[in-house]
């Protein structure tokens, strides 16, 4: 990397002195310095809240085609700069070079590819006849239901993806005409500050796109409590979200959450062993197991309780793991000393809670960087701490059952509900589970996902939907048009 550089916030199209001067992003692979991200004071969130306010007029009465455009030009520019934009996110992150280029930049650029496509906003809805109309005679009714943008969008985003995630926000709100505010997560601002400026580049105008940043509590504060926003929307930790809503609740903001997942992922014995572990084995390297929607929690019935745990730890023990740049490297670092820390202390509690280390639970043998050896629990009962709560790194905990009736209750037996996974090879039978589980999504024999279709969680897991037209509709009020026919 080049030498650190400080960076400026983005507030009504300006690049900024902040207030707080800045503070150092680290490098989770080497803990060396990747450059210096500013800090907002308060005042400063708010100016740019108010920037937003006063661009949501102009912005919201562009054609629908000229915002496309935009996000379009957008797309393209990211495209372009593939490679120094995911080197940035490689040295923020700890990402290895193919999920920074393709997942994170890459996912990035076809997010605002896709809401660079115009999709209706009205659509006319069948007239009926009023038999109380004006003057006490019948009439018929036309209606038209429209589509309209909320307002000022404050989008505060995760540590895991600081491409995909605020483009997630950013494309869907601008679409539809709404006005940012984005917050990034202090680890890692700095991929986010080069995506405004390609915004910028591709001809957003002033004050549409603002972008501030900080490790206080009090810069999240300020974007979620301006009287200027409309609507918060917000990935991250269930009690992070919970504080936001009774914020939004006192002034009725929208609220957009993606918040925490602890996802079954349910083996029957007639299961594809090879597919299942493929797709569980996928929180030891993605990310880091640093993804609310990865299948850590592994029920498996009992005829093959002990085949899947076995081939879990040899596929958990073949993963490189070290640093991201280096060819076949698999599993990178985790954020921060400090998660670390955190996952560790979870490894050593399942320990104490009576879990069998398969595989892992000891720190690499590496001299730098915050890094975490893929782990694998056993034995696991559905009560232990490491089974219920949201560990956010590469581990697997395994618990076995004996029938579908016990799998899906030990499934639904969470206060999460993002997704969880089926795996069996009566897709009748696996699609009936899937129907009872209580979760905003379920892969069924994949891990895959199709972004066209909802995304959310049930219970502790969020609020809202988003993706595809879901994202339209989730950044829109529905206005209706009412007139004699």
């Amino acid at each position: 990397m080049s030498s650190p550089e400080e960076q400026r916030l983005f507030v009504g199209g300006e690049w900024v002195v902040p207030d707080g001067g800045h503070y150092a992003v680290v490098d989770p692979a080497t803990e060396e310095t990747v450059g210096w991200a500013p800090e907002a004071s308060r005042d400063q969130v708010h100016a740019a809240c108010a920037a937003a306010r006063e661009a949501f007029g102009p912005w919201s009465r562009t054609p629908a085609g000229e915002r496309a455009a935009i996000l379009a030009r957008a797309s393209d520019l990211m495209r372009s700069r593939l490679v120094p934009y995911a080197e940035l996110a490689q040295a923020e992150t700890g990402a290895t070079t193919a999920t920074a280029r393709a997942m994170q930049v890459g996912v990035a650029a076809a997010r605002f590819r896709r809401y660079a496509q115009v999709e209706p906003a009205e659509w006319a809805i069948p007239p009926q006849i009023n038999e109380a109309g004006p003057m006490g005679k019948a009439a018929v009714m036309g209606a038209l239901a429209v589509r309209q943008p909320v307002g000022v969008v404050t989008c505060v985003t995760s540590y895991n993806n600081p491409w995909a995630n605020p483009a997630g926000k950013i494309a869907p709100a601008l679409a539809m005409g709404n006005t940012v505010v984005v917050k990034p997560a202090p680890q890692d601002p700095l991929s986010v500050y080069r995506m405004a400026e390609a915004l910028e580049a591709a001809g957003v105008p002033r004050g549409v796109v603002n972008v501030v940043s900080g490790r206080s509590v009090e810069v999240g504060e300020a974007a979620v409590d301006s009287p200027d926003v409309d609507m918060v929307s917000f990935t991250g930790s269930t009690a992070v979200g919970q504080r936001i809503g009774e914020v939004c609740g006192r002034s009725m903001k929208r609220q957009l959450m993606e918040l925490g997942g602890k996802g079954a992922a349910v083996v029957f014995e007639d299961a594809d062993l090879g597919s299942a572990v493929a797709g569980i084995g996928s929180t030891f390297s993605f990310y880091s197991g640093q993804i609310c929607t990865a299948p850590t929690r592994v029920l498996v019935q009992r005829g093959v309780y002990e085949r899947l745990v076995e081939q879990l730890a040899g596929y958990a023990g073949r993963l490189k793991v070290g640093n991201p740049r280096e060819a076949g490297t698999v599993v990178g670092p985790v954020i921060s000393a400090a998660h670390r820390e955190r996952v560790e202390s979870y490894v050593e509690l399942g320990r104490k809670e009576g879990a069998s280390v398969i595989v892992g639970g000891e720190r690499p043998a590496l001299d730098r960087g915050f890094y975490v050896a893929p782990t694998l629990l056993a034995d696991c009962g559905p009560e232990m701490r490491v089974v219920r709560e949201e560990i956010f790194g590469p581990v697997v905990t395994v618990t076995p059952f004996d029938d579908e009736e016990e799998g899906i209750a030990l499934a639904n037996d969470s206060d999460y509900g993002l997704i969880d996974y089926v795996w069996s090879a009566d897709v009748a039978r696996a699609f009936r589970v899937a129907r009872r589980l209580r979760a905003g999504g379920v892969g069924v024999n994949t891990v895959g996902r199709n972004m066209e279709a909802p995304f959310g969680g049930f219970r502790s897991s969020g609020v809202g939907r988003d993706c595809g037209s879901y994202a339209l509709h989730a950044y829109s009020e529905v206005q209706s048009i009412v007139w004699p026919g």
